[in-house]
């Protein structure tokens, strides 16, 4: 695949079109990983936002992304975005997708992720090609609204789109190619992936941990 996607688990993934390594959520990581030019972090929860893992990562011009909720709980070379905006960080061109839910609870009334909260995925352009991950998302009609190469879509369900959700994001949107993330920890099973790419009118890689 070119450029270079390796799922890292849940929803961590590093890209790389071997110039530049762009890391979106790291969590758990193994140790001895490559640096960092980028690091993308989706919204502030623990599964998605691991300050020991930025600081594995990190070099001295390695530049850190992410929403309002993050943003402000770092320092150094911190970029902030919000929700619907185009940006370029270290030669690569950025765009925020809100990722939000639409009926995924907490408790009556209180979804886990709100609209509200400014919560991104992200597109970026690597390699000549556009690379969405959706963060922790359901269906929106932001989504529905996204031109990308590959997508990374979540399909546990509980937080996230359920699998039969996910394949209708993806049959709407039409990536050139799905990749099924946010399962195997916390929530979701490989079964959860197998019937993503089973339901998906797209093509579908489900990836080996790295």
């Amino acid at each position: 695949m070119d450029p270079t996607i390796e799922w890292l688990g849940h929803d961590s993934f590093r890209l790389s079109d071997g110039s530049t390594v762009v890391y979106i959520d790291p969590w758990k990581l193994k140790d001895a990983q490559p640096k960092a030019d980028l690091i993308l972090v989706t919204h502030d929860h623990f599964d998605h936002f691991s300050q020991e893992d930025i600081v594995k990562l990190s070099k001295m011009d390695t530049v850190v992304v992410a929403p309002p909720a993050v943003a402000k709980q770092l320092t150094g070379n911190v970029r902030k975005v919000h929700q619907g905006e185009l940006v370029v960080v270290g030669g690569v061109p950025l765009e925020t997708v809100p990722a939000y839910n639409i009926d995924k609870f907490r408790e009556p009334g209180k979804l886990f992720h709100p609209k509200d909260a400014d919560y991104v995925g992200y597109i970026v352009t690597l390699g000549g090609k556009r690379i969405y991950h959706t963060g922790d998302s359901d269906q929106t009609p932001e989504m529905n609204h996204v031109r990308c190469d590959i997508a990374l879509v979540p399909v546990s369900g509980t937080y996230v789109m359920t699998a039969p959700e996910a394949a209708a994001a993806v049959n709407a949107f039409k990536p050139g190619l799905a990749i099924p993330m946010h399962y195997a920890d916390i929530v979701g099973t490989a079964k959860d992936a197998e019937e993503f790419k089973r339901l998906a009118q797209v093509p579908v890689r489900i990836l080996e941990l790295t």
